[in-house]
């Protein structure tokens, strides 16, 4: 069993324990978004399942992506005004996006952990969460720049 395979079990189990009835869109969704690391928007993912899934609408997976946000299976990450993308990796992680492209990608930095109590500390805030971004080239953008 790869660990994708393990991590939709165990999604899949979530979903049960919530009571939530898996369907065969919302297992496609669920299965998508764990294998899927590039952190897909709703329509992405839709044209990713709509061969698959002909009577599926955009509605179905924005209705999907919003049953897994809530029972806390993915974390919607919005931009302002554009797509929000999920991201299934719900553990505390950051994120370095390509200015050219939109790839976004995972990295994990734990003395940022502090961030939070340091900022309580610093302004009585009781912190909930935070968000960090950094911004760049990836190197597939770097690479047709050179050509």
């Amino acid at each position: 069993m790869t660990v994708s395979d393990s991590r939709l079990q165990e999604a899949l189990n979530t979903l049960k324990e919530s009571g939530v009835r898996i369907t065969p869109q919302r297992h496609a969704v669920l299965e998508y978004l764990i294998k899927s690391m590039s952190h897909p928007t709703a329509d992405e993912i839709y044209k990713a399942l709509e061969g698959k899934f002909p009577n599926m609408s955009v509605a179905t997976v924005y209705n999907n992506l919003r049953v897994f946000r809530d029972i806390g299976l993915v974390r919607e990450l919005t931009y302002g005004d554009s797509s929000s993308r999920f991201d299934c990796n719900t553990e505390n992680h950051y994120h370095i996006i390509c200015e050219k492209c939109g790839k976004i990608v995972d990295f994990h930095y734990p003395s940022l952990d502090e961030v939070e109590s340091l900022a309580e500390q610093v302004t009585g805030f009781d912190v909930t969460h935070h968000r960090m971004e950094v911004y760049g080239i990836c190197e597939d953008c770097k690479k047709k720049e050179q050509h």
